[in-house]
């Protein structure tokens, strides 16, 4: 999902082995959505001593627009502010206006 959502038409850096690092690190966070025995959305923050990263975030075209990422994400909000976080910080492509404006939905800024 990482290659076809989010890195298209970038080199692939998030490949099996970077996600694997990341689910196995005490300081970074997987979160998983599934339908039955199928993932449909994931997650992955990194939580420092004041910052927090959200590395990925995707949700299959076929579960789109149904609430599941708005609820992935407010729950990793939720969890860094209980952690103690500041701030989050994340990443996206200035021209991906559909993800700016649900980051911003969600009280990100620029």
């Amino acid at each position: 999902m990482s290659r076809d959502l989010i890195e298209t038409g970038l080199g692939w850096s998030w490949g099996p082995e970077r996600v694997a690092r990341s689910i196995t690190n005490r300081e970074t966070f997987t979160l998983l959505a599934c339908d039955r025995d199928r993932v449909v959305a994931f997650a992955i923050m990194f939580f420092g001593d004041e910052h927090a990263h959200l590395n990925l975030l995707a949700v299959r075209l076929s579960h789109q627009r149904l609430g599941i990422g708005r609820r992935m994400v407010e729950w990793l909000i939720e969890s860094a502010h209980v952690a103690g976080i500041a701030s989050i910080h994340l990443e996206l492509r200035a021209a991906n206006t559909t993800a700016r404006s649900f980051y911003k939905s969600l009280g990100f800024t620029e």
